[in-house]
């Protein structure tokens, strides 16, 4: 899996809008494109209802909205056709402030994750006070989440910090780096680099080594190398930061000032042999089975041998480096500097990995750098909350158990998965469609897309935490001991099966992902629920919110990066070669109808970085619409009720999809998300879709010349 986003996998789930800056149009040809519908009329004004449906002789304005839509969110002085975003949620946008704790806000993941967490703080605060059964899990996760809010305690953590600062500074040799190094990752604090297990690209089958790169504290290497003012700026806060923590740990300024000054160094050398975020979407470009005594030829200033012994790796020689430009560069690093000077370093990244479970002013530093940089969120986020994400990330299956038997039936799972299904075929029917695709890909094709597992809900096999010592005296020690048991958990995997039962997410997380590795689709507990899926929404509204998300993962099998995969996972070429031009047309498309839109402010949207979510957004929506239409056909009953509300079905598709998407960024985090995340800001994932479907310009009726509508000539569609 390629994490949310550095596995094989991808997400729904990506950064918020920016309702400020204009979008610019499409690129229009020459000639208008026709009217999808027969019979233009008022771009608000919906069709009547079909005959037969229950409130057909009562005015359209008159009818109930649909369950699952709220008026209140709309703008309706906005023609949808000119900006359908702000006409489905411009009475949000006008009304709802972004929380101060928070750097984004949106009607659907963030309102529903914090829904989420209100559940599980009630779990935990009854763990945490013995009322529940007690449970040897669940006094773990009382345990653990009580250790968290024991803020007194964190400000005695200091001289537990310092025991483990200890074992990292006073460096003398290589050997003595590579331990250190190894330390760090057994408790997956990514200093330098990265190890970790994943399956094999190319035998999908077993499991290997990987080794990866890592070590930035800043978001991505671009906050070092870029030269415009932003980014010159965030590299000053982020060295008077880092002096900052070193003179809360007790070190006079000119001694912190030389640390920082040495750190900053370190990463710019690490970032500017690392790849382009948008070149790491290429499976071919990571995936480099060099096998441990190529790393060492390749990496010989680094102590590779005291390193795997420490770290805890399996023995045996299979291994992917990931980007074997970097880890030369670790090497020269390595070989370079001088040992003692890489302590600070390695000090400077436990210390951020443990922030949470040290003393208000180094959490308070910790946070007044990210927010003025990164997130602009006005106050730092409230205790309770950090404490159940550090409980639901630590122990993730036991905190599961209880949510899933408060919040999630046998019935939505049911639902769901025959959603799934519905979609699923969709694809089959519409490949018939693709003029594009000659009959040997598409077989292949039909194969993958009837191998893919779909995961509902939470997993049918639990994991077990025997073994992991939770503590009520200690947060950090907790912190560490949790890390250590799920890194050493993930490197025991190596040399091993992969287990093709396993999930990357917890149940609660709202959130759903595709993995080509494993051919998968999983949806958690925590993203099926309104707004995405309301057991009482009408069935076009529940197909245009959760359908599009299924859509969507279902696409990622086939998008620019998970198109590479067959259907057993492994990383093939199984395209001929006149479909594989004809896809990289299609995608091209896609690609350069995102490069001009803006991100914010002065930043682009980057289609190659986008690219695979763009296409799976287009795709998820159009197989969702289509499931939608054959689901109503067979369903009169259902058919004859979506029709009796105030909106048409496929305007209630559309809207339901918008209003999923209603989203509030501050700048900064804007920013930090066109420069790092895969996906385009949320309005774009609203009107960078529709300007694409002429399903979308017949619901709304839209006229050739709409800003909502592509021309013909410059529409791009790839599935």
């Amino acid at each position: 899996m390629k994490r949310l986003a550095l596995f094989a996998a991808s997400c729904v789930l990506g950064a918020a809008c920016k309702t400020a800056e204009p979008t610019p149009e499409p690129p229009r040809a020459s000639t208008p494109a026709p009217v999808a519908s027969a019979a233009p009329s008022e771009a608000a004004a919906p069709a009547p209802s079909e005959p037969g449906a229950p409130n057909a002789n009562v005015p359209m304005a008159e009818r109930p909205m649909p369950p699952g839509l709220d008026a209140a969110v709309m703008d309706p002085s906005v023609n949808p056709c000119d900006d359908f975003y702000q006409y489905a949620c411009g009475g949000w946008l006008k009304t709802t402030e972004i929380p101060a704790e928070r750097a984004r806000w949106s009607r659907g993941f963030e309102t529903v994750a914090e829904r989420n967490q209100t559940v599980l703080r009630d779990i935990l605060t009854k763990a945490a006070e013995g009322q529940g059964e007690g449970t040897p899990e669940e006094k773990k996760l009382g345990d653990y989440y009580g250790a968290c809010m024991d803020e007194a305690k964190l400000e005695e953590s200091l001289p537990t910090l310092r025991t483990y600062l200890a074992k990292l500074n006073g460096l003398k040799n290589a050997e003595a780096v590579a331990k250190a190094v190894a330390w760090l990752h057994a408790r997956n604090v990514n200093a330098l680099f990265r190890v970790t297990s994943d399956q094999d690209q190319k035998d999908a089958t077993q499991v290997i080594a990987v080794v990866d790169a890592a070590g930035l504290g800043l978001p991505d290497r671009d906050y070092y190398l870029k030269p415009d003012l932003k980014m010159r700026e965030a590299r000053a806060a982020y060295q008077a930061h880092v002096q900052k923590v070193f003179e809360l740990l007790g070190d006079a300024p000119f001694v912190a000032s030389r640390k920082a000054t040495g750190i900053v160094a370190i990463e710019t050398r690490l970032a500017t042999a690392r790849l382009p975020k948008a070149e790491t979407r290429e499976p071919e470009k990571v995936y480099h089975r060099l096998e441990r005594q190529g790393l060492k030829k390749l990496a010989p200033a680094f102590q590779w041998d005291t390193y795997f012994a420490e770290v805890g790796l399996p023995a045996g020689e299979a291994l992917n480096v990931t980007q074997p430009k970097f880890f030369s560069e670790v090497s020269g690093l390595v070989r370079q500097q001088r040992p003692t000077d890489m302590g600070p370093y390695l000090s400077y990244h436990l210390v951020k990995k443990v922030q949470t479970a040290l003393p208000k002013a180094l959490r308070d530093e910790f946070f007044r750098f990210e927010s003025t940089v990164l997130t602009g969120a006005k106050a730092d986020l409230a205790r309770w909350k950090k404490c159940v994400e550090a409980t639901d990330d630590a122990l993730p299956h036991a905190l599961a158990k209880p949510f899933i038997a408060r919040t999630f039936g046998a019935e939505g799972k049911a639902t769901t998965l025959d959603m799934v299904q519905q979609i699923e075929q969709s694809f089959e029917r519409n490949l018939d469609t693709l003029s594009w695709m000659d009959a040997e890909t598409k077989a292949q094709a039909l194969v993958k897309v009837k191998k893919i597992t779909n995961k509902i809900g939470y997993p049918d096999q639990w994991r077990s935490y025997d073994g992991l010592d939770v503590k009520r005296d200690s947060f950090l020690d907790n912190l560490l001991a949790a890390d250590a048991f799920e890194q050493a958990r993930q490197l025991r995997k190596v040399g091993q099966p992969v287990d093709r039962q396993e999930w990357f997410m917890s149940p609660p997380t709202v959130n759903a992902y595709y993995n080509a590795a494993t051919n998968e689709i999983v949806f958690p507990a925590g993203i099926l629920q309104p707004p995405f899926f309301g057991r009482d929404a009408s069935a076009a509204v529940n197909f245009g919110a959760m359908g599009m998300v299924v859509g969507h993962e279902i696409t990622h099998g086939f998008d620019d990066e998970g198109r590479q995969f067959d259907a057993d996972g492994n990383l093939r070429t199984w395209w001929t070669p006149a479909s594989d031009k004809a896809f990289r047309e299609r995608v091209a498309c896609v690609k350069n109808q995102y490069d001009q839109y803006t991100a914010v402010d002065d930043v682009k949207v980057n289609g190659k970085l986008t690219l695979g979510e763009n296409v799976a957004d287009l795709g998820g929506l159009k197989l969702a619409y289509a499931a939608m239409e054959a689901y109503l056909a067979k369903y009169p009953d259902q058919a004859a009720k979506a029709n009796s509300y105030r909106f048409t079905p496929g305007q209630q598709f559309f809207l339901a999809h918008a209003q999923s998407w209603c989203s509030k960024i501050r700048n900064e985090a804007a920013r930090q998300r066109a420069l790092t995340d895969s996906h385009s800001p949320a309005f774009l994932r609203v009107k960078g879709p529709d300007v694409n479907l002429p399903q979308f310009q017949q619901a709304f009726s839209c006229p050739a010349g709409s800003k909502m509508v592509a021309p013909a000539a410059n529409r791009c569609e790839v599935w």
